[in-house]
């Protein structure tokens, strides 16, 4: 038995051997609603920022309050660590003009990457976009030469009718200008991979960074997951089993669950992780750390 260990533990250091050192990282954040919230923000950024990821993003709400919020958080954030920070802007529920005039907001403040989303329709409605995130590449091409994210779905767009269409419509937005995508969460590394093949197959050349949830709340995730479309596997139902009360426990299987992931895709090439925070930094961070990616002195 003792020897079937050291075996395990030795196999295990060579992983992260293949992968310390090599990884690019970038996180994403939400805007706070209350103070505390906001104290927990800035506490995960300050604990990140040493990192030195590529870019820190921060999505963007449905109504003008959040927006706001948005706002303010990026240009904070780039003042207070210097660090590439990427507002999340949609386009579903505003007019070309006004996407012109916050661009140009942004790009006044020195803000030059910018994640370009269609944005969720409001609940209930059956309306039909006047613009989408391809039109809104083009929108922020035409402002000035940002450096501009947009979204993939390696298991299709809950809306999008076949997975054919969604993966047109990501050649779209990167014929219209997009520098990069950065894919929905998945628990399924296989399923990136295929799509990332299908992806070069159609002529999309830009990097496809794999969006990784540290999951610390599994009910949570289920809710989610019904809403984006993203498969739940079976073991994962297995893995978190008992452990509604155990939030210690819990962290160590969600680290875990993402660590075999960003493994797996990197010994098949990618070198670019987007890490979905929930603003919490405590597994990023210790995955980052595990993967080589360690503070910049």
């Amino acid at each position: 038995m003792a020897f079937a260990n050291a075996q395990y533990l030795d196999s295990i250091n060579r992983n992260l051997n293949d992968v310390q050192g090599k990884v690019n990282v970038s996180f994403e954040f939400f805007p706070p609603k209350t103070a505390q919230m906001e104290q927990t923000l800035w506490q995960s950024i300050e604990r990140l920022a040493p990192l030195a990821p590529s870019f820190v993003s921060v999505t963007y709400g449905a109504n003008s309050g959040e927006r706001d919020r948005t706002h303010d958080i990026i240009k904070s954030i780039k003042q207070r660590t210097g660090l590439i920070a990427a507002p999340h802007l949609t386009c579903v529920d505003a007019t070309k003009q006004q996407l012109i005039d916050i661009a140009g907001d942004y790009w006044q403040n020195g803000i030059r990457h910018i994640v370009a989303l269609r944005g969720d329709l409001p609940p209930g409605s059956t309306a039909v976009p006047e613009l989408y995130a391809a039109d809104l590449v083009e929108i922020l091409r035409s402002v000035a030469d940002f450096d501009i994210s947009v979204a993939a779905y390696p298991e299709v767009h809950p809306q999008a009718p076949n997975a054919q269409f969604d993966l047109l419509n990501l050649k779209r937005k990167v014929d219209a200008g997009a520098s990069r995508a950065i894919t929905q969460f998945f628990f399924d590394s296989e399923k990136f991979l295929r799509y990332r093949d299908r992806c070069a197959a159609i002529g999309i050349d830009v990097d496809i960074i794999p969006g990784i949830l540290p999951v610390t709340n599994f009910q949570q995730l289920q809710k989610f997951a019904g809403l984006t479309n993203v498969a739940i596997p079976g073991w994962m139902n297995k893995a978190y089993q008992g452990l509604d009360n155990d939030p210690v426990t819990r962290n160590l299987v969600g680290a875990n669950i993402a660590m075999e992931m960003v493994k797996v895709l990197s010994r098949e090439g990618v070198d670019q992780f987007h890490f979905y925070t929930l603003n919490r930094s405590e597994l990023s961070y210790a995955i980052c750390h595990l993967l080589g990616a360690r503070p910049v002195l």
